[in-house]
């Protein structure tokens, strides 16, 4: 039904909750926790891509600040045992790339840091979605979002060129994907030295 809200951040209700007024009518979103980390000051223009999910008692508005990360909520939703709190509880602690590396590198520890999603739940997404997502998508977008600092998105890009080097090795890109889980990745690492801590740690899969 919405596409989009363009207007006036009016308020900011709690960790996941904001009112945007477009045409005088004010817009109560619920929206992943960490969209408030990149949200302008109340006054100001927002953009926000929605969602409305419609109960019996209710019509509820999710919101997100890119259409790739509504994409992601959407495609979560479609996982039986989750509905839209679980899917937003997901994606307050990862962004979409984070997401996408995870379910294609079987990392089910990093889903079930959400709340309320347990083990056995981030097992089940990844068994539903991962052929639903696909490396080279994961790898066009990771640098796209607008979810993610400039650090995050380096750090990113490193994890995507060792991916791919280690590929080139042999390893599945899910192997591959699975040991760099493991391994932190910062705006300074090099390549190099993740990919000697990735096939050390390969040696004991």
């Amino acid at each position: 039904m919405y596409s989009y809200i363009k207007g006036e951040l009016t308020e900011i209700l709690g960790a996941d909750q904001i009112v945007v007024e477009a045409n005088q009518i004010g817009y109560n979103i619920r929206v992943p926790s960490q969209v408030l980390d990149y949200l302008p000051t109340t006054g100001a223009e927002v953009k926000i891509y929605t969602y409305l999910h419609v109960k019996e008692d209710a019509h509820m508005l999710y919101g997100f600040l890119t259409r790739d990360d509504l994409e992601i909520f959407k495609l979560l939703i479609t996982v039986s045992g989750i509905g839209p709190k679980g899917a937003l509880a997901i994606l307050s602690v990862m962004s979409a790339d984070d997401f996408r590396f995870a379910v294609l590198g079987d990392d089910a520890k990093a889903i079930a840091k959400a709340p309320g999603v347990g083990a056995k739940t981030a097992q089940r997404v990844i068994m539903e979605l991962k052929d639903k997502l696909s490396l080279e998508d994961a790898f066009e977008q990771k640098l796209s979002s607008a979810m993610a600092t400039p650090a995050k998105n380096i750090a990113n890009t490193k994890k995507g060129e060792a991916v791919e080097a280690l590929v080139s090795l042999g390893y599945t890109s899910q192997e591959a994907l699975k040991v760099l889980s493991g391994i932190e990745i910062t705006e300074e690492s090099q390549v190099e030295d993740i990919l000697k801590e990735a096939l050390k740690a390969m040696a004991f899969l």
